[in-house]
């Protein structure tokens, strides 16, 4: 073999195998994109959030894996420390949202898109977690037997007036220790237990059941207001499969305590990116999209709740109940008062 032959055969070895190590690199980056993917843990079911997630797949290619953990989320994450799948949750209650940051299983996030989008008293001050949806926690008044402006404020159900005529499941479950926690960061300590000690003294019946289960009794004449959360009116107003639930949603009228003080207490949905995301990058793409137009419109018309992000139309059911003042306090300083608002519920012997 001439000297000339060998060079030529050797660069054309040379060649191939740099031709084979840029095809390997391009097959293993198209790998890599076909993957793209990221593992939510989600507090709601996840056919109700399918829809959504499915656009933002096809608008990213981001594979969107969910896991439905409604119990035991906390538990769970604690559990799998660094071995998680979870890059992002999605769950309800600013307590939840709270106890996961307290136990260091969140990871601060810096986001325009987030912070442009959902307002300061919705997130987290260090990006912790962020709010998607909001709903209140309102008053249910029978039509005909609570006369106009017999409850204006949450402190008219510690009114005498209103002695044996409040239904309210218990008085542990986390809605009710949120707004109680929210009455702690406005007035107070000893003025929250004052008024906790005063609606159970004005309780129809033991605290039980959910909110829905008040709604029923209002209804029945057991009682002829109780709190519940935004959502649930929504849900009985349009439920086809109960449709009992139409006739106790038409007997009641949604009332927003405080509009003339601090406003209506209101809580949220919202998600955050775990402390060992695999896929944070992905996790934040997610979040980033759960707070624009599209997703916040499906999200609030599935679920009868309300935008975050400003401009968003209402459900038009929703809309039907009036615009409200919302307190505007920030959630995360509410949530610190969450084991307060507790022991306070405990103190007064509230389900008792």
């Amino acid at each position: 073999m001439t000297r000339v032959t060998k060079v030529k055969k050797n660069g054309l070895i040379a060649a191939v195998a740099i031709g084979a190590v840029v095809s390997s690199a391009v097959l293993a980056s198209s790998a890599v994109q076909a993957a793209e993917e990221v593992n939510l843990y989600s507090y709601r079911q996840p056919f109700l959030i399918k829809p959504f997630l499915d656009v933002f797949t096809k608008q990213t290619g981001i594979k969107v894996n969910v896991v439905y953990a409604k119990k035991g989320m906390l538990q769970r994450l604690k559990a799998e420390g660094r071995n998680t799948p979870a890059d992002a949750v999605l769950t309800v209650d600013i307590s939840r949202l709270n106890a996961l940051a307290n136990a260091e299983l969140l990871q601060p996030i810096k986001s325009s898109v987030l912070e442009k989008n959902v307002p300061a008293q919705y997130r987290h001050p260090d990006g912790l977690w962020f709010g998607l949806t909001t709903r209140a926690r309102v008053v249910y008044a029978h039509k005909t037997r609570v006369k106009p402006g017999e409850v204006a404020s949450y402190d008219d159900l510690a009114k005498p007036h209103m002695k044996g005529r409040i239904c309210t499941r218990s008085g542990k479950h986390s809605y009710n220790l949120s707004l109680l926690a929210s009455i702690v960061a406005a007035k107070g300590e000893q003025a929250a237990t004052e008024w906790a000690r005063a609606v159970k003294a004005n309780l129809a019946r033991r605290p039980q059941g959910n909110d829905r289960a008040q709604v029923k009794a209002i209804k029945e004449g057991i009682c002829d207001v109780s709190l519940g959360n935004t959502y649930y009116m929504g849900a009985m107003a349009t439920n086809e499969k109960k449709p009992v639930q139409k006739t106790w949603a038409a007997a009641v009228n949604v009332l927003f305590p405080g509009q003339s003080d601090r406003g209506t207490h209101v809580n949220i949905s919202g998600a955050a990116i775990t402390e060992h995301a695999k896929n944070k990058a992905n996790a934040i793409k997610l979040l980033e999209f759960l707070s624009e137009n599209f997703a916040q419109k499906m999200y609030a018309d599935q679920n009868f709740e309300y935008p975050v992000k400003a401009g968003v139309a209402w459900h038009p059911l929703v809309a039907s109940w009036g615009k409200f003042k919302a307190d505007k306090i920030n959630l995360n300083k509410i949530a610190k008062y969450r084991s307060t608002a507790a022991k306070i519920m405990d103190r007064v012997d509230f389900d008792g």
